[in-house]
Parts: C-alpha cells; structure tokens; sequence
C-alpha cells in the first residue's frame, strides 16, 4: 500500500497566512448556504465533562461538507474559564479534517484561532441578512476570545460609528476596547455595566462567561428593530426575550433543541422556542430558501451554538491556502 500522508499546520503557521477577513467571511457563507441547500451532514455536539469540580468541559464538533470542498472534520475544543489564571486562553482546539470519499485523514490544524475566527463570521454573516443596513451602534458583552472576532467582522461589514463593550473584569474589558481601537482605527467604549452598554444599541451580541444562568440582559433595553446574538454557554437572558422577537433563527435545530448548554435552553424547555415558533436556520436564509430581515421596525434574535461545518470550511480555507504557499509541515501517517 502507498504511503499516506497528512498536513500539519500550528499556530504559527495559521499566523503566517494571515488569512483576511474576506476570506473568512466567504469560507463562512459558503458553508452556510451549502447548510441551508442540505448539502452537509451535521450531527449535534457532544460534550464531555472530564474531571468534578473542574469548571470546564470538552466540546466535539463534528460534520461533513459536500462539493466544492469535500471534506469531513471532527473538533475537540476545551473551554475552561479558569484558565486565564494560568495565562492561558479558556478556548483551545484542535481540528481533524478527512477525506470523505476514503476516509484518510488530511489534515490537524490547530484550531484556537479557527474557532474564533468562524464564531466572528458566523454571527457577522448573520447580521448581514437579519441586522438593519444602517446599524450604526454595536453592544457586545463579554471579551473572550471568540469577542474580537465578532466586533472585527461586524464592523468590517457595518462601519459603525459607535461601538461598546462589556465584561465582568475592568482589566479584561479594557484591554480588549484598547486593542479594538488600535485595530479598527475607531474608538471603542469600555463600559461597566450591561444597562448602558446595550440600551439604543442597534446591533447586541451577548458572549458572556457565566457560571450558572442569571438573567442580566433585559428585555426592555432592546430597542424596536434590533438584532440580537444571545450565544453564551450559560443564560444571560431574560425568558421574555424571545416574546419581543418577529424572527427567532438559529445555526443548526437539531443541536439547539437538546443538550445541557446554551443561551435560549430555558426558552426551549419552556416551549417558546421551538420547531413551531423558529422561523429558519441560518443556513436556509444564505441560500435563499427563507426570508431574512424584511422590515426595519423587526426585532430578530440569532442564536449559533457552533457549527462543525464552519470549522470544516475555515479549516478547508487555511488548508489550501497553505499548501498554495508552502506553509505547514507534511507528516507521514502510515
């Protein structure tokens, strides 16, 4: 039998292809649309708790993209919200991409950056179709890693004049509004509270990191014709939220119906959101198969869990990429 090889690209690596936002946000919406065609197998994640008293898990991610890009992955990323006291980030995966016609392996990608960088377009992506063209102010809670990307791709597609942002640690919160506006070349607002960050904000996304469900964000600060991206682990929303919305769309159905996680699980165990109330997945909206944003006066709530399929298409992106320009190292397998 021939030799099989794989492509190992690491940090360093994805850094030196310095990947651009459009490339990004294009591998996303690829993906999405060819979602909403039914061209891709997703399977609900799974998660695994390793260790009691540990404030972590493991999510694991997995699905299959058809043509153009033909591949299977699989991603194992841990998110343990103590790491920062071991100056390490609280997001680390690691991706496996196949051959979904062989099932040989391909590729392991250091997946970090990926998953932040899919997190970002996915909810930038979101709010090209379901978000008012003229948004011009940007509330976002929370400063982890997946936060960067989702103010940088937002405001690559809207130019806001205004944007603000929120976390539980002034540290934290301060020196991401910093490298925001280093970054973006416009300056961002660091505040210290929920209430002022989000009020008259056309454009929310709440990321926050909490332990247990507590209901910070309030339904009555959401100003009519809002699009709000409610995706923390832990609920930070009110119940009411959804009773505000014309339009509830999600990533995937069948992995926000179930599971323990999520910012919208006590909706769904309450039965305001459910196959009878959701409007779309986002991927049916991409293609063309359901209706985005149609007046201005709509409020609409976007909740993503995650897809495999984004960092399949990402990581298929970066793949190719790399082996264009030479980047990565190549491991005999077998």
């Amino acid at each position: 039998m021939k030799p099989i090889y794989i492509n190992y690209l690491n940090g360093p690596d994805l850094e030196a292809l310095a990947i651009t936002d459009d490339e990004i946000l294009q591998a996303i919406e690829t993906s999405l649309a060819a979602q909403g065609r039914g061209e891709c197998v997703i399977e609900p994640r799974m998660h695994l708790m390793p260790k009691a008293g540990v404030d972590g898990h493991f999510n694991v991610l997995r699905g299959a993209i058809g043509a153009p890009i033909n591949m299977a992955g699989v991603k194992v990323v841990g998110d343990f919200v103590d790491n920062y006291k071991l100056g390490l980030p609280s997001e680390v995966g690691m991706l496996t991409l196949f051959d979904p016609r062989t099932g040989i392996p391909q590729a392991i990608i250091d997946a970090t950056a990926i998953t932040e960088m899919r997190t970002g377009a996915v909810t930038a992506i979101g709010a090209k179709y379901l978000a008012r063209k003229n948004s011009k102010v940007l509330a976002h809670i929370g400063a982890r890693g997946t936060a960067y990307w989702n103010v940088r791709l937002l405001d690559k597609l809207f130019d806001f004049d205004e944007i603000r942002v929120h976390s539980a640690r002034p540290e934290s919160r301060n020196d991401f509004a910093k490298r925001l506006s280093e970054d973006l070349g416009k300056p961002v607002v660091a505040l210290d509270n929920w209430h002022d960050t989000v009020v008259g904000a056309d454009i929310v996304v709440e990321a926050s990191r909490l332990r247990e469900p507590t209901a910070l964000l309030k339904t009555e600060w959401i100003k009519p014709g809002a699009f709000v991206v409610p995706y923390g682990t832990m609920s930070a929303v009110e119940l009411s939220l959804t009773d505000i919305m014309s339009k509830l769309v999600v990533d995937d159905w069948g992995q926000c119906k179930g599971g323990q996680f999520g910012s919208l699980r006590a909706h769904v165990e309450a039965g305001k959101l459910s196959a009878r109330t959701l409007h779309a997945e986002m991927g049916q909206i991409v293609a063309g198969l359901k209706t985005g944003r149609e007046t201005q006066e709509e409020n609409i709530l976007f909740w993503h869990r995650g897809l495999s399929l984004s960092d399949i298409a990402l990581g298929h992106a970066m793949l190719e990429k790399a082996l264009r320009l030479g980047i990565g190292q190549r491991l005999r397998f077998s």
